[in-house]
């Protein structure tokens, strides 16, 4: 921790652990989004919670779509 240089040399703990900080993270900017653009506060946390389950499984429809053509469609494709 001498020579420790934020946002050069990132911390790792929570490498292994990363997806679990998506769920926090996407509430997060649910509650912020939600607050500035509804008209009104009527059906605030209904929204919130929408938005953080779209943007959650949205998240986890990209990786597996990623894995699908990472493991599956590159390796099949002809090399020059």
């Amino acid at each position: 921790m001498i020579a420790y240089i934020p946002f050069l040399d990132p911390i790792n703990a929570f490498h292994e652990w990363w997806f679990v900080l998506l769920v926090p993270l996407s509430f997060g900017i649910s509650v912020i989004y939600r607050a500035l653009k509804l008209p009104s506060l009527e059906h605030y946390w209904r929204s919130v919670i929408s938005m953080t389950a779209q943007i959650v499984l949205f998240m986890l429809g990209l990786g597996i779509a990623l894995v699908i053509v990472v493991v599956q469609i590159i390796p099949r494709l002809p090399m020059n």
